[in-house]
């Protein structure tokens, strides 16, 4: 049986962790909003686009923001108590510090798990939807690209025509076993081009090895030949970076595709292991912002507690942020790149906490 105090500071927290979470999320959404107005401002649209927009694209920053969320949410939770004298209830049925903090923690890291396993999926379904909508809107909506198991294809436009480009493998900087077939504004054949590779490190393409067959059936082999793209390398990688619109079950299908055609799966790594570390996060976040404020011998100050939340929270981001370049510029492991962030506050955590029970 959970006690009743027990029960009572689960609410507690789960209502502050809400709170906070919905003006996180209003704030996302005035935020969004401005910006989607402005992506959309010279198309021909009405109003309600962009606010569906910022709706399906919502759930997926908060979902970024729920360390952060669950940060504050600690901070204001130990306000509460404070200021109504549960603080000193709680210690006269021998509830300590410590006692408190692991009750916290749990509850973080079961939080955690719910968050990974529904929201997220939930978050990149909408996510899909949103890019699916606001590439109509793109000024290159023209240009796609995708990979699947039969490798990779890419749909491009040249001189009003259409160019289908598909290849078995991608390694490095080449196109390993590539035709690219061009239609005329009939959608009928003009031309197919056969490569054994492509170098596609810039946009003007070199094929090499390459049989070209034009519509009357003529060919011809070139040992090298030119090819000019709207497509290089950095752009192609780009088109595959976002990977939020996919749920976990589909990412690990795309791992498969990208591993079957030879392409980098160093970004769905670390997405996997963003996924995997996310409830030990919020743990360790929901530590911190109990030591702060134990620490900080419960200070009332409303702005003094949003500033010192803030201040962790940058300092956080771009600690994560920077270690997730290096793990992709091959500067760290991709798995260290991930968890290093967390093994630093998870060492000053424990710093904290070693003191916690002489506050």
């Amino acid at each position: 049986m959970i006690n009743t105090y027990k029960k009572y500071l689960f609410k507690k927290f789960s209502k502050k962790i809400l709170l906070i979470s919905i003006i996180f999320f209003i704030l996302v959404l005035i935020i969004n909003l401005i910006e989607e107005s402005n992506f959309l401002k010279e198309s021909n649209t009405t109003f309600t686009t962009p606010v569906i927009l910022t709706f399906l694209n919502g759930p997926s920053l908060l979902y970024e923001m729920f360390p952060f969320i669950f940060l504050v949410s600690t901070q204001f939770f130990f306000i509460d108590i404070y200021e109504n004298k549960e603080i000193e209830t709680l210690r006269l049925f021998g509830v300590n510090n410590f006692s408190l903090l692991k009750f916290l923690s749990i509850i973080s890291f079961i939080f955690g798990f719910l968050i990974i396993t529904i929201f997220y999926n939930f978050s990149s379904i909408l996510k899909n939807e949103y890019l699916k909508i606001k590439n109509n809107y793109a000024d290159d909506k023209k240009y796609l690209a995708v990979i699947t198991k039969n490798g990779i294809w890419i749909k491009d436009t040249m001189d009003n025509n259409t160019v289908i480009i598909n290849a078995d493998k991608i390694i490095d900087e080449f196109l390993i076993s590539s035709s690219i077939t061009i239609l005329d504004q009939n959608f009928e054949i003009d031309k197919n081009i056969i490569a054994e590779k492509i170098n596609i490190k810039n946009k003007k393409w070199i094929l090499y090895k390459a049989i070209l067959t034009r519509a009357d059936n003529s060919s011809k082999k070139y040992k090298e030949i030119e090819f000019e793209s709207n497509f290089d390398l950095e752009r192609i990688n780009n088109l595959f970076s976002d990977l939020t619109s996919l749920t976990y079950l589909e990412l690990l299908k795309l791992e498969k595709d990208y591993n079957s055609i030879g392409y980098s799966t160093d970004e769905i790594e670390i997405q996997k292991h963003k996924f995997y570390s996310l409830p030990f996060l919020l743990c360790i976040m929901t530590i911190l912002g109990t030591i702060i404020m134990i620490h900080n011998k419960f200070k009332k100050n409303l702005l003094l507690n949003l500033f010192i939340g803030i201040f962790f929270s940058v300092i956080i981001y771009y600690l994560s942020h920077f270690s997730n370049l290096l793990g992709e510029n091959g500067r760290l492991p991709l798995i260290i790149s991930v968890w290093f962030p967390i093994l630093m506050l998870s060492t000053i955590s424990i710093i904290g906490v070693i003191k916690l029970n002489e506050k």
